[in-house]
């Protein structure tokens, strides 16, 4: 599961690296990672490595690479 982890972790970095500020939407469709409990875990390793902003705009959280 770390595993998985990590490599989903890369693959959200890499997607902000490339697209900036993106939506956890986007970083869904541009990683294609399925699972959302998934997507969450890579978002909190990355934050936990204090690799992420977050934002909220109108109900909608937008993350950035720091």
């Amino acid at each position: 599961m770390i595993e998985l982890i990590g490599t989903n972790a890369g693959l959200v970095w890499s997607a902000l690296n490339e697209g900036g500020t993106l939506s956890v939407k986007a970083i869904k469709k541009a990683t294609k990672i399925k699972a959302d409990k998934d997507l969450y875990a890579a978002l909190g390793w990355l934050a936990k490595e204090g690799k992420l902003a977050f934002d909220e705009i109108e109900g909608e959280i937008n993350v950035t690479l720091i």
